[in-house]
């Protein structure tokens, strides 16, 4: 046998789901695939990641300055589909918390913060920007996903690269490597496949930083759906949030403890 027949009878079940599972097109939502087409937009990424792994705030006046002199007066509009794109590749609401300040939190909604995984390198956040997809198919596919399935997904990331002209730099390197080095994935034989086949799994830094529950709700919310309407997947996140009420510690890590600063008045 390839695998375990468990392992397979677990993922067969899913893929019996009749408009259960979340499409190809969900996984990658449309507001993700325009996320990088704007170049002055494209500045901001890194700087809000920054901002948002210090917890700082950012004002509208540091994100002008970012951007071209001469592209202000259209910031504003541009600006709220580029807060629309933040929520999606990563998991992050820019909200207005100062209004006469023009003042904003960048608040974790998956509670992941990719420490670790931002580098000097201004590409790199392209590379983080798939932790979400990988975490969100590892769970449809019934916790465990093959290199194949993940290579399906960086197929996918590779088109949407060339079609908006951006490098992802090596993405199986930072899949098997960083991304096991933080702890966010492990990555493992497939119990009895010959040839030698491997496989993902959530890491214990995944687990405590996020939950099921967030990444289906994240997804719903994408999309404008109730998570209730992934009846067999809202189920597996419900009893998974219910385990962490009985068992709130699990392992070494835990996720940030979010507090900002209050704004002068």
């Amino acid at each position: 046998m390839g695998s375990s027949q468990g392992s397979q009878h677990r993922k067969g079940s899913r893929q019996d789901m009749e408009d259960q599972n979340p499409s190809e097109e969900m996984i990658w939502p449309q507001t993700l695939r325009h996320m990088f087409l704007n170049d002055r937009l494209y500045k901001l990424v890194p700087f809000l990641l920054r901002k948002y792994q210090k917890k700082e705030q950012v004002t509208m006046e540091e994100m002008l300055h970012i951007v071209d002199r001469d592209y202000r007066e259209h910031f504003p509009v541009i600006f709220r589909d580029f807060c629309e794109c933040m929520c999606a590749g990563f998991g992050i609401d820019v909200k207005e918390v100062d209004a006469p300040g023009h003042a904003y939190e960048l608040v974790p909604l998956l509670g992941l913060t990719y420490k670790g995984l931002l580098n000097d390198d201004s590409e790199s956040f392209l590379q983080i920007s798939v932790l979400i997809v990988i975490l969100t198919v590892i769970f449809i596919k019934g916790n465990t996903a093959s290199e194949e399935e993940i290579a399906e997904v960086l197929r996918m990331r590779k088109i949407l690269a060339q079609r908006d002209n951006i490098a992802i730099g090596e993405p199986w390197k930072f899949i098997t490597v960083d991304l096991v080095r933080e702890r966010y994935l492990e990555y493992q034989q497939i119990p009895n496949s010959y040839p030698d086949r491997y496989e993902f799994l959530w890491g214990p830094r995944a687990h405590a930083e996020t939950s099921k529950m967030k990444l289906l709700e994240h997804l719903a919310r994408l999309h404008r759906r109730d998570p209730k309407s992934y009846p067999i997947l809202y189920d597996e996140a419900w009893r998974e949030e219910q385990d962490r009420v009985r068992a709130p510690e699990l392992g070494s890590w835990s996720p940030w403890s979010w507090s900002f600063p209050k704004l002068h008045q």
